[in-house]
């Protein structure tokens, strides 16, 4: 049976949470660049909690999109990186990330024009 991604009991829909995750599509363009350690991306990741940032590494493991690396070093080093599922992953949503930088100045202009809308019939 093909996938319906407008049906409530479709895993496509997991997939489709994994693209919609900011974190998780700006820790795919990371290490797209490099593999890249628990702490280089917290730092690197302006805002993530260090238990968000977990949870999406798991998650994005669980899927396949990256590669968790165990060094044995005292404490242990915990490396990161994309696998070539995860490439194709990146590659998809580098546009719309793409999109965002091109297109800010217009979406925020019209956040301001709605705002100021609704302020005014509020009053």
């Amino acid at each position: 049976m093909k996938p319906d991604v407008y049906a409530a009991n479709c895993p496509t829909r997991q997939i489709l949470d994994r693209v919609g995750d900011k974190w998780a599509v700006l820790i795919l363009l990371l290490l797209r660049e490099q593999p890249m350690r628990f702490n280089q991306l917290r730092r690197t990741i302006e805002g993530i909690s260090q238990k968000m940032l977990s949870q999406v590494l798991k998650s994005l493991e669980r899927d396949g999109l990256i590669r968790r690396h165990a060094i044995a070093t005292v404490p242990v080093t915990v490396e990161y990186s994309i696998t070539q599922l995860g490439l194709t992953l990146a590659g998809a949503v580098d546009p719309l990330r793409d999109w965002a930088e091109q297109n800010l100045k217009d979406v925020l202009a019209a956040q301001r024009r709605y705002d100021a809308q609704q302020k005014e019939e509020a009053a």
